[in-house]
């Protein structure tokens, strides 16, 4: 039987503007492009890492 994993929904609210250039790098990994767009990405540690980096630009819900 397959595990079924858990998935976040990442949605970006602030514009990466003015913010580090990593930071803009990181916001574009996930796959956001645009302000109010949502990327559904499996809940791992390295998409919490992202996230956490992130965390003053995004909102997330399970």
């Amino acid at each position: 039987m397959a595990k079924k994993t858990k998935h976040l929904t990442i949605t970006l609210l602030k514009s990466t503007i003015g913010f580090n250039k990593t930071q803009a790098q990181t916001v574009q990994g996930m796959g956001l492009r645009k302000i109010r767009q949502s990327v559904e990405l499996p809940d791992t540690p390295e998409t919490r890492g992202m996230i956490h980096k992130v965390r003053h630009l995004v909102t997330v819900s399970e």
